[in-house]
């Protein structure tokens, strides 16, 4: 499932230590409590799936996704602002499920905030279902905000 073609030639391609300052800039601008960049750099070291969504010279997005047990965990899929609602969301997250599906995953689970309405709809929109939640999982102006935990079955 894809959204409408993005404006601009992308391509998914590895994430690299070279990235590092791009994917923060995305991430300090688009979460008010971002991921380090010692975690970025974790994941990219210890092997992850980590992909970014190159649009021309820029990279506009990246994901991050592990596998264990015929299991995928989209930890991260990000999008910055100034590309947001372009369908490059939607690029990322078949990218996702075709990774998951190459290491033979049975399913991906994936945890989102209730207040992330944009991020529910896609995820719905590709046939993940909730199926639990995660109290306390996210920092928020508030203290704490719970996460809603989502799971696709790929099928075989």
């Amino acid at each position: 499932m894809s959204a409408n073609p993005c404006p601009v030639h992308t391509v998914v391609r590895r994430l690299d230590d070279s990235d590092l300052d791009r994917i923060m800039e995305i991430e300090l601008s688009a979460y008010p409590y971002p991921w380090t960049r010692g975690i970025f750099a974790d994941c990219i070291r210890v092997g992850y799936d980590c992909w970014g969504l190159q649009a021309g010279a820029i990279l506009a997005g990246y994901s991050v996704q592990t596998h264990a047990a015929g299991e995928n965990h989209l930890l991260n899929l990000c999008i910055a602002p100034e590309f947001q609602r372009r369908g490059m969301g939607s690029i990322l997250l078949d990218n996702a499920i075709r990774t998951a599906r190459m290491h033979l995953c049975d399913c991906i689970f994936l945890e989102v905030r209730p207040s992330n309405r944009a991020g529910i709809e896609i995820y719905r929109k590709y046939g993940f279902i909730p199926v639990g939640e995660r109290p306390d999982y996210y920092r928020s102006d508030s203290g704490k905000e719970s996460a809603i935990v989502m799971r696709m079955e790929l099928g075989k």
